[in-house]
């Protein structure tokens, strides 16, 4: 599988490229391994997230990347393209369900994968790239802050 990006992170090369069907239980993994993930995910029934993998790789306005460190991954995020009549009808970015593993945070590969994602959406004529954080992710606003994104907007969810 080809990488998108490939970046010396002091501990080795950390790379960037599409996510495939064997790298879920991985992701999972990566997903569940906060205190929030762990009460949102159900790493042991795989077959909504398969159905969801399916989806998302089958879908040209959606990509699963997924970040390698010595051939293991070590992240993943998602990045959607969506268009809208606001703001002249144009395209926004949507970055969902960033993690790092634990051991890499800090070194760098957070923003790399953010950047990349920038730079896609950039690419693809998008005017606005926009992502969400759970409002208990203080760590994660200083870091998104750091890479010039602005707290805009309050957002809203609805369970179903």
């Amino acid at each position: 599988m080809p990488s998108f990006l490939a970046v010396d992170v002091g501990s080795g090369i950390f790379s960037l490229r599409r996510a495939v069907r064997a790298d879920l239980p991985r992701i999972l993994q990566l997903l569940a391994d906060d205190q929030l993930g762990a009460a949102r995910e159900n790493v042991d029934d795989l077959e909504p997230y398969e159905r969801a993998f399916e989806a998302i790789d089958a879908d040209p306005a959606h990509i699963l990347i997924v970040g390698e460190l010595g051939g293991q991954v070590v992240a993943t995020f998602q990045l959607s393209y969506l268009p809208g009549l606001s703001r002249g009808g144009s395209w926004r970015a949507q970055i969902e369900a960033v993690r790092v593993a634990e051991a890499l945070r800090g070194r760098g590969a957070g923003a790399l994968m953010i950047g990349w994602a920038v730079d896609q959406a950039r690419q693809r004529g998008c005017t606005l790239v926009q992502l969400t954080t759970d409002k208990s992710r203080v760590g994660a606003h200083r870091f998104y802050e750091r890479l010039g994104f602005e707290a805009s907007h309050e957002g809203m969810k609805l369970t179903l």
